[in-house]
């Protein structure tokens, strides 16, 4: 008699990686388009950073809200998963965000716990934003949850949540 015992570990590359945020990527390029809020630029600027960030390993989530005036209208978050091997990877897109009056998008970063002070040093110039603390609430309690998908290359992913109004 014979008793097998099997480890297996998570493993992704850099390329699994930049596969996933480019999933995202395009997903912010088509909030930006359809809401005329972030220019193709901006767009460029926040896919780089949250593939910096995520190959380290020090994003957690990203959260994407358009407001009109202060009034939230529609919401979405990335969750990195590093044990995404279940994961189906969907595709990019769906439902289209409206224009509004007053539209503004704001996105936030939030970190894991070893993106500390020696890590906030390094990184500082491999990001292209500029980016600050905040306590904004993203609990998007105003908006109705509808869904989301998932974008996976071998074990990492990101699990997208979305609102809307």
């Amino acid at each position: 008699m014979s008793t097998t015992t099997e480890t297996r570990s998570a493993t992704y590359t850099a390329l699994d990686v930049e596969n996933v945020v480019r999933r995202v990527k395009a997903d912010l390029t088509m909030i930006a388009d359809s809401t005329g809020a972030w220019t193709a630029s901006k767009v460029a600027d926040y896919a780089h950073d949250i593939e910096q960030l995520a190959k380290k390993g020090y994003l957690a989530w990203v959260d994407v809200t358009l407001f009109s005036g202060s009034t939230e209208i529609e919401a979405v978050q990335f969750h990195i998963d590093t044990d995404a091997g279940s994961l189906t990877s969907g595709r990019p897109g769906g439902v289209l965000w409206p224009k509004v009056a007053d539209a503004r998008l704001r996105i936030l970063l939030h970190y894991t716990a070893a993106y500390d002070t020696d890590a906030r040093q390094t990184m500082k110039n491999r990001l292209k934003i500029n980016w600050t603390t905040t306590n904004a609430d993203t609990s998007h309690a105003s908006l109705k949850g509808r869904g989301g998908r998932d974008y996976a290359s071998n074990a990492f992913g990101m699990k997208r949540k979305d609102w809307s109004k």
